[in-house]
């Protein structure tokens, strides 16, 4: 499973046009632009458009994926726009972080596999120091309808691939809620999320 997994997503990243643009999303980059720069990590960052975003205001960043197309997409994108990014390759489990290291962590569509996904993110919460933040955008359940209407919109097939505010809520327990919602919106970034779509979104300071 893990192996089509990263064969799914070198073949992704492999492409010559980035496969879901240079700009962050839209979400990722009004929050971040809200709070203190400082540490950030970004997990299942892909092609690194958020990482080098938060780079370019300031942000010392830190990303992993387990697509080495994909840090190559990423280490380009971060020459191009003339910033430096820690970009790691490997598993959750394998990268290593420092407890309470972070100041932020981002959590852009980081749809992990559906029976590891509430184990990474406790994993990832422990990264996370005292007063951070988790800035979290991601399909909800009720794509599947979406997707149904329109395949560009993108995002996992599979139920418990996808999210409700009822996870983010078991998964963050020691977290002031800052914002936490299902919204339909409008995604146009790059060639895989395109049109309408359902998501969940939430803004957590850990306690």
């Amino acid at each position: 499973m893990e192996d089509i997994w990263i064969k799914k997503w070198n073949e992704r990243y492999g492409e010559e046009e980035y496969a879901y643009g240079e700009k962050p999303n839209v979400f990722f980059e009004e929050k971040i632009k809200g709070l203190k720069s400082g540490k950030i990590l970004l997990p299942a960052e892909g092609e690194g458009r958020n990482a080098v975003f938060a780079a370019k205001i300031g942000w010392s960043v830190f990303a992993f994926d387990q697509s080495e197309e994909g840090k190559k997409k990423a280490v380009k994108l971060a020459g191009k726009n003339g910033v430096a990014i820690d970009y790691q390759v490997g598993d959750l489990r394998a990268v290593n972080y420092p407890k309470e290291e972070f100041d932020a962590i981002g959590l852009i569509y980081a749809h992990f596999p559906a029976k590891l996904k509430s184990e990474y993110h406790k994993i990832l919460s422990g990264y996370l120091r005292k007063g951070g933040t988790v800035v979290f955008e991601a399909f909800s359940k009720n794509n599947l309808d979406y997707r149904a209407q329109n395949e560009k919109i993108g995002g996992p097939r599979d139920l418990d691939s996808l999210f409700s505010i009822e996870e983010l809520k078991t998964d963050f327990p020691n977290y002031e809620i800052l914002q936490l919602e299902e919204k339909e919106v409008e995604l146009g970034e790059g060639l895989y999320h395109n049109g309408k779509g359902s998501v969940i979104r939430f803004v957590g300071k850990k306690k």
